[in-house]
């Protein structure tokens, strides 16, 4: 089964805040991630866009109930009808979280993530200390600087194959 890779931030999000999430959006479609969003403007939209130009799936969980509202670049838009609490759809959802940026919407999804023992990476994103896990151990966000440190800290490269030398 693909990973699937949610990706929250801001609808109001700055130039700065959608390239980096446009990036994050391509490099998770080209590991064939499928990237979860919340389906609307801002960041969303903006890795949206990065997924679609990689010829990646992007599902955005809609707050509403018409799924015309989603971003054009999402590859399915379901509409919730849920409001915010869309949010905790979204972590069941994913197998991690990226958070670009910061709004009251990211931080209630990286919250959620850490309580459900998510791996969660966080660029440029709330700086949050070590949180415990809903398995009871500590597991903290990690506060990366690029997107693709991002992509690497939710999708680790698996390890490569070991050369043969008897050939």
């Amino acid at each position: 089964m693909r990973p699937c890779v949610a990706v929250a931030g801001p609808q109001e999000a700055s130039a700065r805040e959608a390239d980096l999430a446009r990036r994050v959006g391509a490099l998770l479609a080209r590991r064939g991630a499928v990237v979860v969003c919340g389906g609307l403007g801002g960041v969303m939209e903006a890795c949206a866009q990065g997924v679609r130009s990689a010829d990646g799936t992007v599902v955005g969980l809609l707050p509403g109930r018409d799924r015309a509202a989603g971003s054009r670049h999402l590859s399915l838009a379901v509409a919730t009808g849920l409001g915010e609490l869309r949010n905790g759809v979204l972590v069941n959802t994913c197998d991690a979280l990226i958070a670009v940026g910061g709004g009251w919407g990211t931080l209630s999804e990286v919250a959620l993530a850490l309580r459900a023992g998510r791996p969660v990476a966080l660029l440029e994103s709330w700086a949050l200390p070590d949180a415990p896990s809903a398995t009871g151990g500590m597991r903290g966000p990690v506060e990366v600087e690029t997107p693709a440190a991002a992509v690497e800290a939710v999708l680790p490269s698996p390890p490569s194959a070991p050369v043969r030398l008897d050939r």
